[in-house]
């Protein structure tokens, strides 16, 4: 039986979500197509990200589903004003003419929509709503794709499934898990080359910057190599892998103290788990999974279960005692954990 959103989704308990959309029937028509729905969903996603108040930390789009992970940061949207409010929707949602087509936001058009406050909360509610941005995700491309392939009827299906990410293991065990979709299918060799990744768009980021000595320098894990990475996110879409907000950074990231050479490391290092069943464990990523609170098997085991098939449940989490506290947040009588807890 499905249970409301309402009551999956709670920022008190965890901002970070594992959302997956599947073509209907999971027919492999993002692959289809005069226009590449793949390069669609890429560009659409950087779009709401800068509109709504949800930071996109990974994704990966293949030919029949989607995998996105966000973060709520419902303290952004409180802070814009009403004009900004209305100026965000406006690029989602702007005024049309007899014709529908859009029309340009004008100073008129927001001058006339902040006289009825209480839609502008009601919209203020909406850009901070997972569910609204996987709705503004998905509903504009099935238009297009029916509109291409002169047919009517669902192009996705109807819900998508979220997962709650309740730590920082099971954060990165998702992120990695994304990423390396397309080597996991047999699709990219490697996980930088696999094409419609998050990760393939952090890497082409560093090389825009000329900075992929810094990257590399990052990757030793060395207090001048996280030095090194000073402002390599700050001006991606993305949001950034190392939360350096302590340090240098006005962005909040993912994960302080973990930077994005250590991410591309164990990415690596679990791409090779997919590939082979058995990788080495380099001292460099030995200490990453330190640094995580696991170690190889551990960290294989997860990973596995992860690639092993369908997704069932609605939390993630290593801790049985991070599950609790979500169960008892969200008033369920329990909660199904799509990995393991070794830790009490």
């Amino acid at each position: 039986m499905a249970i409301a959103r309402a009551h999956l989704i709670d920022p008190a308990v965890t901002r970070w979500y594992h959302c997956v959309t599947r073509c209907v029937r999971r027919a492999f028509l993002l692959g289809e197509g005069p226009v590449d729905r793949r390069v669609w969903i890429d560009r659409r996603l950087e779009e709401l990200a800068q509109i709504f108040s949800i930071a996109v930390g990974g994704f990966s789009v293949m030919d029949n589903h989607i995998h996105v992970l966000v973060r709520l940061d419902p303290e952004v949207a409180a802070r814009w004003s009403d004009e900004e409010v209305v100026r965000r929707w406006g690029k989602l949602f702007p005024p049309r003419d007899k014709k529908r087509q859009p029309l340009p936001v004008s100073q008129v058009w927001v001058e006339d929509r902040l006289k009825h406050p209480e839609w502008v909360a009601t919209v203020r509610t909406r850009l901070q709503s997972l569910s609204w941005f996987m709705k503004c995700l998905k509903e504009p491309l099935a238009r297009l794709a029916n509109q291409q392939d002169k047919t009517r009827g669902f192009f996705f299906e109807g819900r998508f499934k979220s997962v709650a990410i309740l730590d920082e293991e099971s954060l990165l065990a998702v992120c990695a898990y994304i990423d390396l979709n397309p080597v996991a299918a047999g699709i990219a060799i490697v996980p930088e080359t696999s094409e419609h990744t998050s990760i393939k768009e952090r890497v082409e980021h560093v090389e825009a910057q000329g900075r992929t000595h810094d990257l590399k320098e990052a990757q030793k894990g060395s207090v001048a190599g996280s030095a090194a990475t000073a402002g390599l996110e700050d001006a991606h879409w993305l949001c950034p892998i190392e939360d350096r907000c302590r340090i240098d950074s006005s962005r909040e990231g993912m994960i302080e103290g973990f930077s994005l050479g250590s991410y591309l490391l164990l990415v690596d290092y679990t791409g090779r788990l997919f590939r082979q069943g058995k990788a080495m464990v380099s001292r460099e990523v030995a200490a990453i999974l330190e640094r995580i609170g696991t170690d190889a098997d551990t960290w294989q085991a997860r990973m596995q279960k992860l690639n092993g098939g369908r997704l069932l449940g609605r939390f993630f989490a290593a801790s049985r005692q991070r599950l609790r506290e979500a169960t008892e947040r969200l008033g369920l009588r329990r909660a199904v954990n799509l990995g393991s807890c070794p830790v009490p």
